[in-house]
């Protein structure tokens, strides 16, 4: 665990030098969106600079950033946990794949608890993010943690204030699990938070910090930046009735099942998927790509830079505790999206 920790940290820290390094050079890859992925399209960008002399300027600015800079064709692709539907990607001539699978965890911040040493349900959880229950010594939460010394806190729920494909699956999450979730609020890159204590953090690294800010907060991040930050996290209870920690085995156990060309552009939600070992609020993070480039030689070094990574990246998205899209998936990808790129 520590040494994934230090990991995080040194990829922090590359990541910056590699995206300065990156937008001195012309041939360099441009991308901008999710800030989900930033960490191992990093960790990616490090290690393929070393080996091809090619950077990758990658911004990460929140998953509707992304989508907003793809359309306005600044960068060679968009980066989006929230996928684009068929319907949307006709119209913008666009492809869309998965690049990354991964989590999004509850944290949140009380002295004395570790993570994972409490739990909670889907509808408690929506709950707590509504503000019905406001107090972290509700007896709702009580009767699941029994033996535990709840205090009397008040819950300030941290959410992203930027569009935000984290949102998206964390909503999507809240509005299967709960139907007040679904009927008041829904899902979406960007909601309305209903609990009076709202406070909005950008991106990953915003919430984030806001959770280890305030005590008593309660927030949702990208797993890699719980570890960065070693937050607390709840366990949570799947579909299968089964409490379960985050980790690239419960989040694999999620993907498992899924079909990923059941729908148009693979955006398949894996929200609280079956099997006893699911996490719940697991997700796939998505790239996004013009079927007519207007600068083909940039759109292939984008194909070149995911070919590599697909190939060379499994060990280093592991270590970072994501789960890399297995062989059989990514030849599909290549043969029936890749394909449709003008070359």
């Amino acid at each position: 665990m520590n040494t994934k920790r230090t990991l995080l940290k040194s990829v922090a820290a590359a990541a910056l030098a590699t995206l300065a390094i990156g937008a001195a050079h012309a041939a360099d890859i441009t991308g901008a969106g999710a800030t989900f992925p930033f960490p191992i399209y990093a960790k990616w960008a490090e290690a393929y600079k070393k080996e091809t002399g090619v950077g990758l300027n990658y911004q990460s600015i929140g998953s509707s950033g992304g989508l907003r800079q793809i359309r306005a064709k600044t960068v060679a692709f968009g980066a989006s946990d929230a996928p684009v539907s068929g319907a949307d990607l006709d119209k913008d001539a666009m492809v869309q794949f998965p690049a990354i699978i991964g989590g999004t965890v509850p944290v949140f911040n009380l002295d004395g608890f570790k993570p994972g040493e409490l739990r909670v349900t889907g509808p408690v959880l929506a709950e707590m993010f509504m503000g019905t229950i406001s107090k972290w010594n509700d007896p709702k939460i009580a009767a699941l943690n029994p033996g535990k010394t709840l205090p009397d806190q008040t819950i300030t729920v941290v959410h992203r204030a930027d569009g935000s494909g984290t949102t998206f699956n964390f909503t999507d999450y809240l509005s299967a699990v709960s139907k007040p979730w679904a009927d008041s609020v829904g899902k979406g890159a960007a909601v309305k938070w209903p609990a009076p204590t709202s406070v909005g953090g950008k991106g990953n690294e915003g919430v984030a910090a806001n959770v280890n800010r305030v005590k008593g907060a309660l927030g949702y991040v990208e797993y890699a930046y719980t570890k960065k930050n070693n937050m607390p996290f709840l366990q949570l209870q799947n579909a299968d009735g089964k409490y379960v920690s985050p980790d690239d085995k419960t989040f694999a156990a999620a993907a498992a099942g899924v079909d990923w060309f059941s729908v148009p552009g693979m955006g398949v939600s894996m929200v609280n998927a079956k099997g006893a070992d699911s996490w719940p609020i697991s997700t796939a993070s998505f790239i996004l790509m013009y079927k007519e480039p207007q600068d083909k030689a940039q759109s292939a070094e984008v194909l070149k830079f995911f070919d590599w990574s697909f190939k060379n990246g499994k060990q280093m998205a592991a270590d970072l505790d994501y789960v890399p899209l297995p062989d059989s998936l990514t030849n599909q990808i290549r043969s029936k999206v890749w394909s449709q790129i003008a070359k």
